[in-house]
């Protein structure tokens, strides 16, 4: 195995130090470190961060492999520094049995440019009617501890505590994706003013935070965990903050493009910025930003939805929802959360590593920076600026919201378990 000491790199943004990889763990870390190493590189002016974790990664495989496979999906990973991603269950066949969920986990594990944790559905075919076999896909190799019908809501307030009562057994968890589609049906957009004046249908805020009001009392009636996906209002926020005074064991996840963009994009009519739950206002956006950063929101989680060019090239109302978002993650956490001073580096690392490996039970994931400790590293280089270019992306899809937008920030090294994934820019082949 390839040995790498990375000298003067400022780990969480401190004072520059050498690392020293050695048996795909952190071996030393000082100043000066005079030990032998196959590779050398200089790290100066580099940010070390404990490798990324995603909590909500849409891979694609087995059903769109047009759209994305595990394995492009891996490397875009692995580009923007996630050491591990947990699929969504939303595949065709969905991932609702335990060989499906064991068929994406074996296909993370052959390509080896970050961990795949597959979900698994809530209920069959995400239909909501039936509760999908929870324990089998525990019991099986992927060991799946989350379990979300995302792309869909568990509406049914009964199949839902049926579900936080089952996980109990093995500590998972039911990750909710909150859209009551009773109040979204034939909704395009935002519900507000740029709704009104453009006449697309609105997706009000209260179809959100209605679910999530509902999910927090059940999770806190049955004693289980509950996880709220890409939360997008300002209400979300207030209803999370109240449950966990509570003490109640809610937490919550907001996705980069909630934190940067707003509904007024949508007056282009351009389907790249369509996308479930909708860009919200830009007051949304300030909560967002605000309960990242006092910790009501755990975890940033990119939602990274890659879809083919004809999904996208096309009508407005048409147009499939989502956004690709591994490879850009870091770099709009930095332009919104720690350039704006809201967030230093300790408390993206808590963000992006160790509260989503906590929330997904991850064990060797979302460690810290320590010797004996799993050497999962990403090196970013946070003065670097550049124009998104999504052609030179890893990713299989182009849908992304960010083309032309000149954003801070690279990674320039990302190492599993100390073998590098990523060198210099550039994804190692493996």
């Amino acid at each position: 195995m390839t040995t790498y000491l990375i000298r003067n790199a400022q780990i969480l943004g401190g004072s520059p130090q050498d690392i020293h990889l050695v048996d795909g763990a952190f071996a030393a870390i000082g100043e000066n470190l005079d030990v032998p190493a196959d590779i050398e590189i200089d790290a100066t002016g580099l940010v070390a961060l404990p490798g990324l974790v995603d909590l909500h990664t849409h891979l694609r495989e087995p059903g769109r492999e047009d759209a994305e496979t595990v394995l492009t999906g891996t490397r875009s990973a692995a580009m923007g520094g996630y050491t591990a991603v947990h699929a969504m269950a939303n595949t065709f066949p969905v991932a609702d049995t335990a060989g499906v969920v064991e068929q994406v986990w074996r296909l993370g594990q052959e390509y080896g440019y970050c961990d795949v944790q597959p979900v698994g559905a809530v209920t069959v075919g995400l239909e909501g009617k039936q509760l999908a076999e929870l324990g089998a896909m525990h019991d099986s190799a992927a060991g799946v501890r989350v379990f979300s019908d995302d792309g869909k809501c568990v509406d049914d307030a009964v199949i839902m505590r049926r579900a936080l009562e089952y996980v109990k057994a093995f500590d998972g968890v039911v990750a909710q994706h909150a859209q009551e589609p009773r109040l979204t049906a034939g909704a395009q957009m935002n519900e507000g003013l740029v709704s009104g004046e453009l006449g697309l249908g609105g997706w009000p805020a209260v179809a959100e935070e209605s679910i999530i009001a509902r999910d927090v009392l059940l999770a806190a009636h049955v004693g289980s965990r509950v996880h709220i996906c890409h939360l997008s209002t300002a209400g979300s926020v207030e209803i999370v903050r109240w449950a966990k005074a509570k003490g109640w064991d809610v937490t919550a996840e907001v996705t980069p493009h909630h934190l940067l963009l707003t509904d007024e994009l949508v007056r282009s009519y351009d389907p790249v910025y369509k996308v479930n739950p909708p860009l919200r206002t830009a007051a949304d956006v300030e909560a967002l930003r605000e309960a990242l950063a006092d910790g009501t929101i755990d975890a940033v989680a990119t939602d990274h939805a890659p879809h083919p060019a004809e999904d996208k090239d096309c009508e407005w109302a048409v147009a499939a929802m989502g956004m690709v978002g591994l490879e850009t993650a870091l770099s709009v956490v930095q332009q919104t959360m720690v350039d704006t001073g809201l967030l230093n580096w300790e408390g993206v690392a808590d963000r992006m590593s160790h509260r989503p490996a906590r929330i997904g039970r991850l064990t060797g994931h979302g460690r810290p920076i320590s010797v004996g400790e799993p050497a999962n590293l990403v090196l970013f280089d946070p003065a670097y600026r550049g124009v998104v270019n999504p052609e030179t992306f890893a990713t299989r899809s182009r849908n992304s919201p960010y083309k032309g937008m000149d954003l801070p920030g690279r990674v320039h090294a990302t190492f599993l378990r100390g073998e590098a994934t990523v060198l210099a820019g550039e994804l190692v082949e493996r």
